[in-house]
């Protein structure tokens, strides 16, 4: 199991016993029951599709090569599952939570990750999540984890049910951080009311025009 890590915290991935030559960013989540022993005998457990998505950003911390309508940029997302260098991807898009374990990973070589990428974004978006009244304040479980190219499990960021994600719909879960040491993957839990990763980029992740 590895380290788990609080908002704010992080942890670097430079250590000899790491090999991050591919890492797997997984992620997991349930949906919570319905309260009551009728509800959860009878109420029909709701499909949430969550998806994952990766800025690649420069030293600057934003996202300067944005394809054609987002399609061969540095997002990676479910239009655009492969970065163009082929250094991450995104595995699949998983529509519903079930079963165990990880329900969608982001796979990424870090040792040859292109050197003008400085900073990795993870975040998660509930897929019309407005418009079916859904959000993180009905999700349980959730996860992303940081796996090394042998299996080992680095790090790991829980997200419990709480006040702070009731109505939000999307999340900035984590991010990787290159510095002259390596990687680091520190946890950022900052929660989003829009269902969409599109103003999330716009407001903080875009250039600022000259």
């Amino acid at each position: 199991m590895g380290i788990n890590l609080k908002k704010g915290q992080g942890i670097n991935l430079a250590k000899s016993e790491y090999d991050l030559s591919q890492v797997t960013l997984g992620l997991g989540w349930d949906i919570a029951k319905p309260k009551g022993l009728l509800g959860s005998l009878f109420a029909k457990q709701e499909d949430y599709d969550l998806d994952a998505i990766a800025f690649l950003c420069q030293a600057d911390g934003k996202v300067h090569r944005l394809g054609e309508k987002l399609v061969g940029g540095d997002v990676v997302f479910f239009n655009n599952q492969k970065h163009p260098s082929g250094q991450i991807w995104l595995t699949g898009d998983n529509r519903t939570g079930a079963g165990d374990g990880d329900d969608e990973q982001i796979i990424a070589r870090l040792n040859t990750m292109p050197a003008e990428i400085s900073k990795i974004v993870f975040l998660v978006c509930i897929y019309q999540g407005q418009q079916k009244q859904q959000h993180f304040g009905k999700v349980t479980n959730a996860f992303i984890r940081a796996v090394d190219a042998r299996g080992k499990e680095m790090a790991r960021v829980d997200l419990s049910a709480s006040p702070e994600t009731a109505n939000m719909c999307s999340l900035v879960f984590a991010e990787l951080n290159r510095s002259a040491t390596g990687w680091e993957f520190k946890a950022l839990l900052q929660p989003h009311p829009a269902d969409s990763f599109v103003p999330i980029l716009s407001a903080q992740y875009l250039p600022t025009s000259a």
